[in-house]
């Protein structure tokens, strides 16, 4: 088993290498309780370790029942200086002899399987298989493309519409950033935006984004053209990237931008990894008249705690609750709850992935402030999103009165 724990460096990075330190040794504390005499548990460097298991009557659901108590264990808070801190792992699995004849080849195997774990959402495991080594391939090859994109003015912004429930009308915007590769054409994000985190690159590639979002509102204004706020991702790397208020401020006043133009949107997992530094930040990100969101609420820790701790605005909906919205009570007695709560904390709700008039119908009618989704537009590049805003798009909208009962 080759073990991973993710966001490490985060911590290292935001409370220092004295609180790694301590980290590293409360996840080795955890890891040697679920090990016997057969098994050995062992730091490789930095935050990988490695558990060999050398019984041979351990069987494929052994294994995966320890690795699942590896994974539930290592997700559990760290208290580090009176603080609870929240990482997770990754765990990539490799056998003898089946996915190798050496030690040295199964721990590159398992390190593979491990890789893929992180991908495919961190905070959980994976066996090795065949598969694995091409696209371990493959994301080199991507990553050394990767790495020259931004000098090489390959990335580009495309723009999906928020409308407002009021009206139907396009109240703000979310910038998406697409890879365009002059051989690859358009890269998924999935293949390339977890290996502008890894990399760091997200740092400068962040800045960029920032820099061209305030790039087209000015572009807009000096049109005359009707411009709304734009929303930009924040991740948990540029989240720790020191001074980042005032390098965003430096921005803004370089454009002559009004800071109530941008938006910063973070996903709980971000908000959760260093919550005392991100209530620092965030509030001074705040003064400046920067509005707040929170992404993928309801999928990540959800700790009511950090809506009266943090500083938003707004409440975004997961797509998973509004996908069956119409036909999953659960899910729509969560979105309604959610909608609720955010409206008795004066925060507004956005919903995700509104693709239907049947889940906009069932959104109106429960308060929802705005949506987002296919139903009004897919993501389009900054030519088509003017012209939407140019010709005064709207939303047609069946009103009822909000159903709070």
């Amino acid at each position: 088993m080759f073990i991973d724990l993710d966001r490490f460096k985060t911590v290292n990075d935001t409370m220092g290498h004295s609180v790694g330190d301590e980290l590293l040794i409360q996840a080795s504390r955890r890891l040697e309780e679920y090990i016997d005499d057969d098994s050995l548990v062992a730091r490789l460097g930095g935050d990988e370790f490695s558990i060999v298991v050398t019984q041979a009557a351990y069987s494929e659901s052994s294994i995966k029942s320890l690795a699942t108590h590896i994974v539930d264990a290592l997700a559990k808070p760290f208290n580090l200086r009176g603080q609870d801190i929240f990482v997770s792992a990754s765990v990539g699995i490799a056998n003898y002899p089946f996915d190798g004849d050496d030690a040295g080849v199964i721990l590159k195997h398992a390190d593979t399987a491990m890789y893929h774990a992180k991908k495919s959402g961190r905070n959980n495991f994976k066996f090795y298989t065949a598969e694995m080594n091409e696209s371990a391939v493959k994301r080199l090859q991507t990553e050394t493309l990767l790495r020259g994109a931004l000098d090489r003015d390959e990335f580009i912004l495309h723009f999906q519409p928020k409308v407002s429930l009021a009206d139907g009308s396009i109240s703000g915007l979310e910038a998406l950033l697409r890879w365009n590769h002059p051989e690859l054409g358009l890269v998924s994000p999935a293949d390339f935006i977890p290996m502008l985190e890894d990399t760091g690159l997200i740092i400068p590639v962040g800045e960029w984004v920032i820099r061209k979002v305030c790039e087209t509102l000015k572009r807009w204004e000096d049109n005359n053209l009707g411009v709304v706020p734009i929303a930009v991702n924040l991740s948990a790397r540029q989240l720790q990237v020191k001074g980042l208020a005032k390098i965003v401020r430096h921005i803004l006043e370089e454009y002559g931008i009004h800071p109530a133009l941008l938006e910063f949107e973070l996903t709980e997992s971000v908000l959760m990894i260093e919550p005392e530094s991100a209530v620092e930040i965030l509030r001074e990100i705040k003064s400046y008249g920067i509005g707040l969101s929170v992404d993928d609420f309801g999928t990540g820790y959800s700790s009511l705690a950090y809506l009266k701790r943090f500083p938003i605005d707004t409440l975004k909906i997961d797509r998973m609750f509004i996908k069956d919205i119409t036909s999953n009570h659960e899910d729509a007695a969560i979105t309604r709850a959610v909608i609720v709560l955010a409206h008795e904390l004066d925060l507004n709700v956005i919903a995700e992935g509104v693709e239907t008039s049947d889940q906009l119908e069932l959104l109106v009618k429960h308060g929802c402030d705005q949506i987002q989704g296919y139903l009004f537009s897919k993501p389009v590049t900054s030519d088509e999103c003017a012209a939407m805003i140019k010709s005064s798009r709207t939303l047609a909208i069946r009103f009822s009165e909000p159903d709070f009962a």
